[in-house]
């Protein structure tokens, strides 16, 4: 079975997690945080990891680090390994504490550092008893939820400020900041005197949790393990190798892909018309076919789908390419239409 494909480079940025066996808690008490904390410290120096960033959950962890040298899995294999080998033995237990590899995202930081913290910090506040829930955050995106109760976002502010397992205090002007932590970058990003950059780091953030939560990054990720643009995804295809159980990853992240403009200009040409006569005619395929393909052959997201052909819907979205997948198994003009995409860009069916 193949497993996520890590792209290890001097100066590449990460955001790291690692999730508790069968999403059980990786922690029991404060002592157990304090120590995982220590261990991230030692990290730092050890391995001479840059921390730009963390939050610790019940049942996960969070990092933002920047690698200087290729050593972002020998760093989290220590960690993890030391970390669960010291809680089996206070707490008198024994097997798996995490489940699997922990998974990591290489990221732009240019383009997304700053936004990237900011859904990092948010993680103590993004919860249902909160009014920021999955369901809940849909409903705000998509205006479709009146204003928040006062009192909800005061108690979300409280819990954000209070929050001690995180860096967002240090960030925001509020704790002092531990020498094994890197704020400089990202609140540079800000612009703004030194003094001030805490303060509208805080005024970031905080603005989110006011007027309700953006949308995830993951929305915008890239063959799954890349968050940034397409100029970014170019740079990185030379540090693309992988061993032998990563080489599905490695392959696919070293082929550059389509652009949905390619998909559906080779759309046009199959049914002899443009894109703007078939995309909002009731009962036509077309427009499924431009989604589905934007999913399989550019490795779009729903969102990003959405987005790019004027349908704001994300469970629309989501719809067309079921309907359209359910036409393959028994249309014969869909499946020729989707073999000839397939053929054009080089896709197994």
């Amino acid at each position: 079975m193949g497993r996520p494909l890590r792209i290890e480079r001097a100066g590449g940025w990460h955001h790291v997690t690692a999730r508790g066996n069968e999403r059980k808690a990786i922690f029991r008490d404060d002592r157990d945080r304090l120590h995982l904390q220590e261990l991230v410290a030692e990290m730092v120096g050890r391995f001479g990891v840059v921390l730009h960033g963390y939050q610790f959950m019940d049942n996960h962890y969070h990092l933002i680090v920047e690698l200087t040298e290729k050593n972002l899995s020998r760093a989290e294999q220590w960690l993890n390994v030391s970390y669960s080998t010291w809680f089996n033995r206070r707490h008198r237990r024994s097997g798996h504490l995490f489940e699997g590899r922990f998974k990591s995202v290489v990221v732009d930081p240019l383009e997304w550092a700053l936004a990237l913290s900011r859904y990092v910090h948010l993680n103590p506040v993004r919860v249902k008893a909160l009014g920021l829930g999955k369901a809940e955050q849909q409903r705000l995106r998509a205006g479709a939820s009146g204003g928040p109760d006062p009192e909800l976002v005061k108690e979300r502010i409280r819990r954000l400020r209070t929050e001690q397992w995180g860096s967002y205090r240090a960030y925001a002007g509020l704790a002092k900041k531990p020498e094994w932590l890197t704020c400089d970058v990202i609140l540079g990003m800000l612009g703004g005197k030194a003094q001030e950059r805490r303060k509208n780091y805080r005024e970031y953030v905080e603005k989110a949790v006011r007027e309700g939560v953006p949308e995830s990054p993951w929305e915008h990720l890239k063959e799954q393990v890349v968050l940034g643009g397409k100029g970014f995804l170019e740079q990185l295809r030379e540090h693309v190798k992988g061993d032998a159980r990563e080489q599905r990853g490695a392959a696919r992240l070293a082929i550059a892909r389509p652009s949905l403009e390619e998909v559906i200009r080779e759309v046009e040409q199959i049914k002899g018309q443009s894109w703007s006569e078939f995309r909002d005619r009731h009962g036509d395929s077309g427009r499924d076919l431009v989604l589905y393909a934007g999913q399989r052959v550019c490795g779009m997201k729903l969102q990003e789908l959405g987005r790019a052909t004027g349908m704001n819907e994300y469970g629309a979205v989501s719809s067309a390419i079921r309907r359209f997948k359910g036409l393959l198994r028994f249309r014969k003009t869909e499946r020729r239409q989707w073999e000839r995409i397939c053929q054009k860009f080089k896709i197994q069916i």
